[in-house]
């Protein structure tokens, strides 16, 4: 039997001055279709963009930290809120998300976790990490440090 409190479904709501630059960064320029959009009159709109699977990344103050660096954002770039979008190419989506006018924060780098990430700046203050998957979770919980707290409870 399922939870019937266990979440189905990850919806990061982004509050905009300006809907269709962030529309158009969003669906456009990264590619998530439109799964739903309401709007009732005047400039009430919203807009439900599928983005693949969600996940919730807890970091310390401190990993926060040690990411911007192995990322090359500069330290003094203000804190920010982020999201970050696995893709099958993080050159091209950099490439195509400048091309549409964001500002790069970090070229593509690769990290000490095997991904290879970059970071531009998006619509209404959000900070866009592009990381590429260079291998698989199952060779990366083989490596150390790698464990959930559930296989060092074991």
């Amino acid at each position: 039997m399922t939870n019937p409190t266990t979440p189905k479904q990850l919806r990061l709501i982004i509050e905009t001055e300006d809907f269709d630059a962030a529309l158009r960064f969003y669906r456009d320029t990264l590619g998530m279709r439109e799964q739903a959009a309401f709007a009732t009159d005047g400039d009430d709109r919203v807009a439900i963009l599928h983005a693949g699977i969600a996940t919730i990344e807890l970091a310390t103050p401190t990993h926060t930290r040690n990411i911007d660096q192995v990322e090359g954002v500069p330290p003094t770039l203000p804190a920010s809120l982020r999201i970050a979008l696995e893709v099958d190419d993080t050159t091209a989506a950099v490439t195509n998300a400048e091309s549409a006018g964001a500002e790069v924060l970090a070229p593509p780098t690769q990290t000490p976790f095997r991904s290879l990430n970059a970071r531009v700046q998006g619509p209404a203050g959000w900070q866009v990490t592009f990381f590429q998957e260079l291998e698989t979770v199952e060779e990366r919980q083989t490596r150390v440090g790698f464990m959930t707290d559930v296989d060092r409870d074991r």
